[in-house]
């Protein structure tokens, strides 16, 4: 089931693009996924919501944005569209904004990323972006949980039949 609403009646092919996150056989919670349509069909993005909560809650959500998609427009002080539908998801309508971002070095495998660490109003949110070396923009926000460096290991690109629609 997906947890974003469609824009358009337009239905995506799938992603054309790895999408990097945990392997839903590696969790041991439910996964939703939800693909972000262009109006042309196209792809604009890809979210994935891991729950650990059994049902009561997402604990992180895994967003893949290409350049050019709209969801990676953001004014300064907003918080990134993952933290949005995070919050929407848990059902905390409170004002949220991005108070101070840091960036940290971090290895993924055998590459060197510069993580943006966000920190929000909203203390039990976790929240980091990096890019991919592609341009695709991952963010993770987590809810009551830290995102520790530990988290990195785990992902990986998962293969776009696993988005195909039906």
């Amino acid at each position: 089931m997906s947890f974003l609403r469609r824009r358009s009646a337009a239905t995506p092919a799938g992603p054309d693009f790895d999408v990097l996150a945990m392997d839903p056989g590696d969790w041991p919670g439910n996964l939703g996924a939800g693909l972000l349509p262009a109006p042309d069909g196209s792809c604009q993005g890809v979210f994935l919501r891991y729950d650990l909560f059994g049902g009561r809650g997402p604990a992180m959500i895994i967003g893949n944005l290409p350049e050019g998609s709209p969801a990676r427009e953001v004014e300064e002080g907003q918080v990134p569209f993952e933290v949005a539908q995070l919050l929407a998801a848990l059902d905390n309508d409170e004002p949220v904004t991005v108070v101070e971002t840091e960036d940290t070095p971090v290895m993924h495998q055998d590459n060197l990323l510069i993580v943006k660490r966000v920190k929000c109003s909203e203390g039990r949110i976790s929240c980091v972006q990096f890019d991919r070396s592609d341009g695709v923009l991952v963010t993770i926000a987590s809810w009551d949980r830290p995102i520790t460096d530990d988290l990195y290991a785990l992902l990986k690109p998962l293969p776009a039949e696993l988005f195909q629609q039906g």
